[in-house]
C-alpha cells in the first residue's frame, strides 16, 4: 500500500532517479541499485508510472535494461552517469527505435565520465567520442552539463562536426584554453549560459583566428585548477599584468549581450624588476566600469626569484581553492574555499594567521611555504592581553602541510597556545624543523596539537619511544 501511494505521487514519479549516490566533499560517488530492486521497478513500477516520468537518473550497469524496458513519452531530461562508450552507442545510435524516440524529446541531458580504461590516450578519445555523438543524437538538446573525472574534453578533428542551434545552456570541463575558443567559435549559436572549467590555462601552441560574437551569451563562468591565467594567454610577447583593460577589450566587447562575469586571474611575469610592474592603484582602476561586481586585486613582487604576480578576481569568491596567498591579502569572507596555499618572502606573523582563518571559516586543507622566520614572535610575552596573540583556530582542518618552512611556523600551528586544531589531522612536515620546534619531542606545550596528528608524513625515518610516545594517535609510525 504504501509503495502504491509512493508511485502515484507526481513528485516521486516526474523525477526519478534509480541510482544512489554518496557524497562526500569532492564528488558524488554513484553506487548502482541492486539487482532485486532494479527487478522490481522494470518489472512492477515503471510500467504503472511511465507516462508520469519526466526526467530519468541512471547509471551505466542498468540503464540499458530500464531504458529498453518501456517507452517514456513525456520524458526530456536524462541524467547518464558513469557511462560506457559502447553502451552509449548500442542505445542511442544502434538501437533505432531509442534513437528515434529520443532523438528529439530530449531537452536536458547530463552525462557523467569515470575512468575505466588505463590508457590515457584511449580514454580521451572516449570523452571526444561521447561529446560528438550527443550533438548527434539528441538534435533538440538545450541544457548539457558534462562532467568526465579523470580526463578533461579535448578537441580535434573527430569534433568537428560538433554543433547545435539549439543549445542554450553548457557546463564543460576542458583540458586547454583553446578547446574554449573552439567552443565560441559559432558553433552554438544560442548559447546563453556557459560555465566552463579548464584544467590549465597556458599558451595556445596553434593560432586560432575566432572573432565570432556571440551575442546571445548572457552568463559566462571561466575557472581553472590552478586559479590562473597565465599572462602569456592574451599577450605572450608583451610584459603587462591581464586587467580590466584585457578582458573588456578581449573578451567583454566581444559579448555583447553579456550581464555576469565570474572570474579569477592570477597573472605572472617573470625575470622583471619591481619598477616595471603595474601598482595595484593601476590596476584597480581599470576595473572602475565593472559595476556589476566587486573587483578585488593584489599585486606581488618576490624580489628573490624576480618575480611578480597580480591575483584579480571578482567577490564573491566561488572557487573551492585559493592559491599562494601573501602578507598582501585584502581579507574577506571565502566560505566555499576549502584549501589554500601561503606563500611569501616576507614572514607570515600571528596576526596574519588570524585574518586567514576568520577569512576562510571552513578550510580543510592548508599548505604554507615561506621560508623566513618571524619577527614578532616574542612580542606575545610581554603582551599576551593584546588581541595579535589570540588563538587561531582551525576547527576543520583535516590537512596541513609544512614543507619547505622555517621552524617558526612548525611552532605557530603545533603549539597549542597559538593555534587550536582540530582532531584528525594528516601533517606534511621536514624532520628538522619539527624537531627543533619540539625541543628534540619533549617540550610541553605542543603535545596537545600534536596528540590529534592521526598521520605525520615526514622525510625520515625515527625510531625512538620518545618520538612515539610524542605522537600517540599516529598510525603509520
Amino acid at each position: 500500500m504504501r509503495l502504491d501511494k509512493i508511485i502515484c505521487d507526481p513528485i516521486f514519479t516526474s523525477h526519478l532517479t534509480l541510482l544512489q549516490k554518496s557524497s562526500d566533499d569532492v564528488d558524488d560517488v554513484i553506487i548502482p541499485l541492486n539487482d532485486t530492486i532494479i527487478d522490481r521497478f522494470c518489472l512492477q513500477i515503471l510500467p504503472k508510472i511511465h507516462y508520469e516520468i519526466k526526467w530519468l537518473n541512471i547509471e551505466s550497469l542498468s540503464m540499458e535494461r530500464i531504458l529498453c524496458t518501456i517507452d517514456y513519452p513525456n520524458l526530456y531530461g536524462l541524467g547518464l552517469y558513469k557511462i560506457e562508450e559502447e553502451t552509449f552507442k548500442r542505445l542511442f545510435i544502434d538501437e533505432i527505435t531509442l534513437a528515434h524516440i529520443y532523438k528529439n524529446h530530449i531537452y536536458n541531458l547530463i552525462i557523467t565520465i569515470v575512468n575505466n580504461n588505463n590508457n590515457e590516450t584511449s580514454m580521451k578519445d572516449f570523452i571526444t567520442t561521447i561529446y560528438t555523438l550527443i550533438f548527434n543524437v539528441f538534435t533538440n538538446l538545450r541544457y548539457l552539463n558534462f562532467c568526465s573525472f579523470s580526463y578533461d574534453l579535448s578537441f580535434n578533428e573527430k569534433s568537428s562536426s560538433c554543433f547545435s542551434s539549439t543549445l542554450i545552456e553548457l557546463y564543460v570541463n576542458l583540458e586547454r584554453f583553446e578547446d574554449c575558443l573552439y567552443l565560441l567559435d559559432g558553433r552554438f549559436n544560442q548559447l546563453r549560459t556557459f560555465y566552463v572549467h579548464i584544467e590549465l590555462i597556458s599558451c595556445p601552441l596553434i593560432v586560432i583566428d575566432n572573432k565570432k560574437e556571440l551575442p546571445n551569451l548572457r552568463c559566462f563562468s571561466l575557472t581553472c585548477d590552478n586559479g590562473t591565467l597565465a599572462l602569456y594567454l592574451v599577450h605572450n610577447s608583451t610584459e603587462i599584468f591581464i586587467d580590466g583593460d584585457n578582458l573588456t577589450k578581449n573578451i567583454i566587447n566581444h559579448l555583447l549581450r553579456l550581464n555576469k562575469f565570474v572570474f579569477n586571474i592570477r597573472s605572472i611575469i617573470y625575470g622583471l624588476g619591481q619598477s616595471c610592474l603595474s601598482l595595484k592603484e593601476q590596476i584597480d582602476h581599470t576595473f572602475i566600469n565593472f559595476t556589476n561586481n566587486k573587483i578585488i586585486s593584489c599585486v606581488d613582487y618576490f624580489r628573490r626569484m624576480k618575480i611578480g604576480q597580480c591575483h584579480t578576481y571578482s567577490y564573491p569568491y566561488t572557487m573551492r581553492h585559493y592559491r599562494r596567498i601573501t602578507n598582501n591579502f585584502s581579507g574577506g569572507l571565502f566560505e566555499c574555499v576549502r584549501e589554500i596555499t601561503l606563500f611569501d618572502e616576507c614572514p607570515f606573523e600571528h596576526k596574519f594567521f588570524i585574518r586567514i582563518a576568520q577569512a576562510f571559516p571552513y578550510l580543510k586543507i592548508l599548505s604554507v611555504n615561506n621560508s623566513e622566520p618571524q619577527k614578532y614572535k616574542q612580542y606575545r610575552k610581554s603582551n599576551d592581553d593584546n588581541h595579535n596573540f589570540s588563538i587561531v583556530k582551525y576547527p576543520h582542518l583535516t590537512k596541513l602541510s609544512l614543507v619547505c618552512v622555517h621552524v617558526d611556523y612548525v611552532e605557530q600551528f603545533l603549539d597549542n597556545t597559538k593555534t587550536f586544531i582540530s582532531n584528525n589531522i594528516s601533517l606534511d612536515v621536514d624532520y628538522c624543523p619539527i624537531r627543533k620546534a619540539t625541543h628534540n619531542f619533549t617540550r610541553n606545550e605542543m603535545r596537545i596539537n600534536c596528540s590529534k596528528l592521526i598521520e605525520l608524513r615526514i622525510d625520515k625515518v625515527i625510531n625512538s619511544e620518545r618520538f612515539t610516545a610524542y605522537f600517540p594517535n599516529i598510525k603509520n609510525l
